[in-house]
């Protein structure tokens, strides 16, 4: 690994900070509500978490494969391919590709880039992927080659710098098209006042928060005598097993319930509108995360495809395109990286099995393409496809030649 000492060019190269990147998005890390937000303290807003672990547990759990492009048309799988088991099943030592996919996911979605350091091998193949923490990784592009080149921090280790083949990067949303935007920080208010929503509402149901009770006594009542009346009712009418139980009051004391007035009930209402906002900011369904205000048995399963179509596949995308650099230049046109959705986009047992009726009669599918994408053993003779028409099949006229075909190809 390569360490990159600073020489009399340093000053003048362009910086390019994850951190500063944070900073342009919000000047300060305190919100307006009085709520210190950054990417750990946004995970305790139950919002946040919930997006962001659905999005990255939707994407780590999708099959990611190498593929060989097949002439004129067509792919196959390529299991022999150098980058198909780190990719497929073991990035590194320590993880499997699901988590390893995770932790990338869940530092894009809160640091608005991920990083990875590329090991290779012997043979000068990626032998293994190991993530970086965005805020200990710095860009710099260097003026006299014009590379990028980045700076990781290790807990308690040295600086070292390495180069743009050395690091595995996949940016976010961005506005200098090196680094991503953090999301935290830009959606930094939305998140403070959901957070103080949050909090308010854990004080104001806490035991200290507001007495439910409030016992009125006509004369005055000594420190012991006040502390013994407290303590006797509170053990006769607290707790499930005294419900409902008579409460006898001596000496014209009175009992007056404390009740939440509309106007102390609105945070409510208020936390509800936090989340939607949380999921607009994610584009996250808010049934995939628990509220189903506007989700309904008839459109569940068209809110799931959108989900996939619109919040998944921009960030398949990314991967799919960022994967590529780790392939040798002479193998990209050849060999690709895909994840495979289809599992996603699956309908209801009657509308998938409607859709490979259709598939099979119109000749698109055969039996064991079906069985296949079921999950199903395949069958002897199931590779054969049906006719598209319904005549005489014209592939031998009645003199023994071959028709010509729509293209004059027969």
């Amino acid at each position: 690994m390569r360490l990159w000492p600073f020489g009399k060019t340093e000053k003048r190269d362009v910086q390019f900070s994850p951190a500063l990147a944070l900073m342009m998005a919000s000047r300060s890390a305190i919100a307006a509500a009085g709520i210190n937000v950054n990417q750990e303290s946004a995970l305790r807003f139950m919002a946040v978490y919930a997006c962001v672990r659905v999005i990255a547990e939707d994407i780590a759990s999708l099959p990611l494969n190498v593929y060989r492009r097949l002439e004129p048309r067509g792919k196959e799988k390529a299991p022999m391919h150098p980058l198909y088991e780190v990719l497929h099943d073991q990035p590194n030592p320590e993880q499997t590709s699901f988590q390893f996919r995770e932790t990338m996911m869940s530092h894009l979605l809160l640091w608005g880039n991920a990083f990875a350091e590329i090991q290779m091998g012997g043979n000068g193949r990626v032998q293994a992927l190991w993530p970086l923490t965005p805020s200990r990784v710095n860009i710099r592009r260097n003026r006299a080659t014009q590379e990028l080149q980045y700076l990781v921090t290790p807990p308690g280790g040295v600086e070292r710098w390495f180069t743009n083949k050395q690091i595995f990067h996949i940016p976010g949303l961005s506005l200098n098209g090196v680094t991503g935007l953090s999301p935290i920080g830009v959606a930094r208010e939305a998140i403070g006042l959901g957070l103080a929503s949050q909090e308010f509402a854990a004080r104001f149901f806490s035991n200290g928060a507001r007495p439910s009770m409030v016992l009125e006594h006509p004369g005055k009542l000594s420190q012991e005598a006040h502390e013994r009346m407290r303590i006797d009712f509170e053990g006769l009418h607290t707790g499930l097993d005294n419900a409902q139980r008579v409460a006898i009051l001596e000496e014209g004391m009175k009992a007056n319930g404390l009740f939440i007035n509309p106007s102390d009930a609105q945070f409510v209402e208020q936390r509800k509108l936090s989340i939607e906002e949380i999921a607009r900011f994610y584009r996250v369904q808010p049934f995939k995360i628990g509220e189903h205000g506007r989700s309904t048995f008839n459109n569940i399963e068209h809110l799931g495809i959108d989900h996939v179509v619109s919040t998944i596949r921009p960030w398949l995308v990314r991967w799919e395109q960022a994967l590529r650099r780790l392939m040798p230049e002479e193998e990209r046109g050849e060999f690709f990286t895909e994840f495979v959705v289809d599992g996603l986009l699956r309908g209801d047992t009657e509308k998938r099995w409607g859709a490979y009726k259709i598939g099979i009669e119109t000749g698109v599918l055969s039996p064991n393409d079906v069985r296949e994408l079921e999950n199903m053993p395949l069958r002897e003779g199931g590779d054969d496809y049906a006719a598209t028409n319904s005549g005489p099949s014209p592939a031998v006229s009645a003199n023994g030649n071959r028709p010509a075909l729509v293209g004059g190809r027969a």
